[in-house]
């Protein structure tokens, strides 16, 4: 047997408020936050002494889809050189949500100070497609699809 399901994503972030403002911005629910330590979570993620802070991310319909995390300790390492990943860095760079009025969103974030780090691009007539870089470089792909997708 595999896998079975999609569960969460964990995104470990600095400034968890600015994060959880972005994201509801977005249109995404957000639970409470809830603080986590002790030694089964020491176990699981190889780190003594955790104790993180987190808000798990939910669409419209319920599911959780992200778990924002801040780890309060150990200290997070930085890469240190402060500037956003560009798209082709290794590892995850962005995360892909679907939306029904892409230029609605986009409008609603540019008003509130964010961005789209390129164009907003219709994709074969399938999606319009952009990519929107939030607080600590996040960046999420917004589609909306053009036909019944």
């Amino acid at each position: 047997m595999g896998v079975s399901g999609f569960v969460h994503a964990g995104v470990v972030v600095d400034d968890l408020a600015a994060v959880v403002r972005f994201v509801r911005l977005l249109g995404f629910d957000c639970g409470d936050p809830m603080t986590v330590e002790g030694e089964w979570v020491d176990r699981i993620i190889g780190l003594p002494d955790a104790r993180v802070e987190a808000v798990m991310v939910r669409l419209p319909d319920g599911s959780d889809t992200l778990e924002l995390v801040k780890f309060h300790a150990p200290p997070a390492e930085a890469d240190g050189n402060g500037a956003p990943a560009p798209a082709n860095r290794l590892g995850i760079r962005h995360l892909a949500f679907k939306v029904d009025d892409l230029h609605a969103v986009v409008d609603r974030m540019r008003a509130a100070g964010w961005d789209t780090v390129g164009e907003i691009v219709d994709y074969e007539g399938i999606f319009l497609l952009c990519y929107l870089r939030g607080p600590e470089g996040l960046i999420f792909e917004l589609a909306e699809p053009l036909r019944g997708s």
